[in-house]
Formats: C-alpha cells, sequence, structure tokens
C-alpha cells in the first residue's frame, strides 16, 4: 500500500465538527485527511444564521445543556474541554470578531458566515491538514472492531483514527444526507429515528396563508396535542405561504413532529398579548371600546392589532366592520379577547428536510464515551457533529456542539495510546 494514502486520523466531513477535529489532530502533530463529498467545504456552515452564522451562545454550561435534547448531560465533559470561550478565542486569533446579540448569540462582526469558514480553514491550513473534496466514503474498514481506514471510490485510504462528521439529513443540497448514519450502522452502531428539527409547519385552512408575511414579536406560542399543552415558548413568529415559522415555532416543533409521527392532533395557538391575561385586556377592550364609541369597530382594531391582521380577524369573528364601538356586545367583545389571547392553527406536517436546520435522532450516545467521542464498538472510530443524537434550540447552541464535540474527537485520537 502506498505511503500516501496512510494517515493518522482520517475525518470524514468537512463541515464545522469536522473541521476542529481536524484542525486539533493537526496541531498535535498528527498527518491528517479531511474527506469531503462535496466540492466545497463547509456548505452548510456558509447558509447558517441566514449567512450571519451564529456562531455560539453565551450560556453557561449548566444553562446551556437544558436547550439540549434528548440529554444535554452527556456533554458536560465535552463541554468541560472546549466551550464558548474557546471557539470565540480561537476564532479571534484568526481575526474573526464576534458581536453579543440579544438571546446570548455571538455572531461575526461582520456579519459574514464566510469569514468562520476561512478562519476553520486556515487553521487546518497551519496544521498542514490535507482536504480533499470531491471524495464520498462508500465504507468504514473495521477488522475484529479496531478501525483500519476507509474505502473511496473502491480504493484504501488507511487511518488507525477516523473520525465521522458527516452531519444529519437536513439541507441535503449541502451535503448532509444521511451517509454517516449508513457508515455508522454498518459497523454495528444504533440509530435513533432521525427527522426534521428546527423546522416549519404546514397549518390547515387560509388562516396563515392570509397573514403571509406578517413577523410578530413578543408573542407566546403553545403547542397543544389532543387538547393537553405540551410546551410553550415566547418570543418571534411569522406566517408564511405554507403555515407557520420563526424562532418560537422552530423550537416547539420538535414535539410537533415527534407527536405528529404519532399521528395525534396537534394544534399550536398563538397568544398576542401575553403581558396581559383575560382580565386586564378585558378591561382594555372596554376603555377603547367606550372611549371611540362613535368610531366604526375596524377602526378600532388598530389599537389591538397589526394592520395586515386586522381584515382577517374581522373575518374571523364574523364581525361587521362598519358597526359603532359602542354598539359591540359583551358576548362580541368576549369573542374578541378569545381570539386575541387563543389564535389557533391546526399543525397538518411538518416542512421536510430541505427546510429543516437540523436533525434530531442519530447515533445514540449510550455508544459513545462522553469523554473521549470515540465509539464504545469500535476502536479508534470517533463521532462529532450533528449525527450524534443530540440537537439543540436556536441560539448558536447546535453549532457549539459542533465544534466542542469536533475539538474534542480531534484532541483525543492523538493523545491516547500516548
Amino acid at each position: 500500500m502506498p505511503s500516501m494514502n496512510k494517515f493518522d486520523v482520517i475525518v470524514i466531513g468537512a463541515g464545522p465538527a469536522g473541521l476542529l477535529a481536524a484542525g486539533r489532530a493537526g496541531e498535535l502533530g498528527g498527518k491528517v485527511l479531511v474527506l469531503e463529498k462535496m466540492r466545497q467545504e463547509g456548505r452548510k456552515l456558509l447558509i447558517t444564521g441566514k449567512g450571519r452564522c451564529n456562531i455560539t451562545n453565551d450560556a453557561p454550561i449548566r444553562e446551556f445543556i437544558t436547550h439540549v435534547y434528548p440529554d444535554g448531560r452527556f456533554l458536560r465533559n465535552v463541554f468541560a474541554q472546549f466551550f464558548s470561550k474557546d471557539i470565540l478565542d480561537l476564532l479571534q486569533k484568526y481575526g474573526v470578531e464576534a458581536t453579543l446579540e440579544r438571546g446570548g448569540r455571538y455572531f461575526p462582526a461582520s456579519n459574514e458566515s464566510a469569514d468562520v469558514l476561512k478562519a476553520l480553514l486556515k487553521r487546518c491550513r497551519d496544521a498542514k491538514v490535507e482536504i480533499r473534496c470531491g471524495y464520498r466514503v462508500e465504507k468504514l474498514l473495521v477488522e475484529n472492531n479496531i478501525t483500519k481506514g476507509v474505502i473511496v471510490n473502491g480504493q484504501k485510504y488507511l487511518a488507525d483514527k477516523v473520525i465521522l462528521a458527516t452531519g444529519g439529513k437536513s439541507y441535503p443540497a449541502t451535503g448532509s444526507n444521511g451517509d454517516g448514519y449508513e457508515l455508522a450502522k454498518a459497523v454495528g452502531h444504533t440509530i435513533e429515528n432521525p427527522r426534521p428539527a428546527l423546522v416549519p409547519l404546514e397549518t390547515a385552512g387560509d388562516l396563515a396563508q392570509n397573514l403571509q408575511g406578517l413577523n410578530l414579536r413578543n408573542v407566546k406560542a403553545m403547542v397543544w396535542v389532543n387538547d393537553k399543552k405540551l410546551g410553550e415558548d415566547f418570543g418571534e413568529m411569522i406566517f408564511t405561504h405554507f403555515g407557520i415559522s420563526g424562532p418560537i415555532i422552530l423550537t416547539l416543533s420538535r414535539i410537533v413532529v415527534d407527536e405528529l409521527q404519532k399521528n395525534n392532533k396537534v394544534e399550536i395557538s398563538i397568544d398576542l398579548k401575553p403581558a396581559l391575561d383575560e382580565q386586564k385586556l378585558d378591561a382594555r377592550l372596554v376603555r377603547d371600546l367606550n372611549e371611540h364609541g362613535k368610531k366604526q369597530l375596524v377602526n378600532i382594531f388598530r389599537y389591538w392589532l397589526p394592520a395586515t391582521m386586522i381584515p382577517v380577524f374581522i373575518d374571523q369573528l364574523a364581525l361587521d366592520p362598519a358597526k359603532e364601538c359602542h354598539q359591540v356586545s359583551a358576548k362580541e367583545r368576549k369573542q374578541i379577547r378569545n381570539l386575541i389571547k387563543n389564535l389557533r392553527f391546526t399543525v397538518t406536517r411538518n416542512r421536510s428536510y430541505n427546510e429543516a436546520i437540523i436533525t434530531a435522532g442519530g447515533i445514540t450516545t449510550s455508544e459513545i464515551s462522553s469523554k473521549t467521542m470515540e465509539s464504545k464498538l469500535v476502536k479508534g472510530l470517533y463521532f462529532a457533529g450533528e449525527m450524534i443524537d443530540l440537537d439543540a434550540e436556536t441560539g448558536g447552541y447546535n453549532l457549539q456542539i459542533a465544534y466542542s464535540t469536533g475539538w474534542v474527537a480531534g484532541n483525543a485520537c492523538m493523545k491516547e495510546d500516548k
């Protein structure tokens, strides 16, 4: 076998997890090869945060892991080795300054995700890591549960350490189409039901479509499954041509996807005035209706709702828009109040992996060492990033999981056996 195909470490996948792993193994003196099946590195990283790249979140470890599912505690050892300050320091070393925004989210000061990718690639180059794009790994070479390398286009590439960092199944056009699951499964690993996460939702009827493009802030969304509340979130959302999306909807989609798979009835209700309870909201409606008694009802709605919502609300309530405010009955006022506090949508389905920010499910954590990210089944095989059964809410959490698991895998595979 030619020595040119023999490496200390082979990393499969040139996303954030793979690049952190490769850079760290290279820093420690390893001869490292990264194999990326796409023609360009980090394609998914480039589109994160709408092209701005939400680098990480400033939440402390204890709080951070509460935003990770199904069990963020698996990451305690990982985060103790490499966490948010470490990635920010690393990027700063390569010229990427970060700014802190609301919700504890860090973005590059340039607002360009490409700057983050360039920094990670420069680090790999400095560590003499070789990256080959357009190379799709067909098989892991494993003998007697010991890693020996990989096969690409029928050719063997040998290494005692292989790090699998191929991503999940979300945004498959960027290369993450589930290949890594098959590679891991073929050597005995268990794959927990992969499914779209942080994904927009389709709703029945035309209510959402009639509000298309409307962005709401400071509202509360609640998930109802078979008429029982299973979750809620406060913040921002948007109506689309197919249904609902935006940060709070994406966060709640984790519950929705799982319940839809069980064929349960799933509804989302929106409280447009979460700061006011029913009594306070009613008092405000009474006050406004009394103060503007001679005005038409359609004109008073602007005190309560965004302009786009007014005709939709009038239609939903079957009210006469020309009715004078002093003529509004207690029953009609109650209907208005109920709709403001409980604008309800029936969810028919979630959108596909093409629109899912990440993938839930993946390689079960019980088969991975939480200290080194090494497989408990195959010696010399490591995992990093989204392909592991860990997913988090929006806000930079998922990228930090990728960096941290990647760094730990790259670090461990060079430090073990020494």
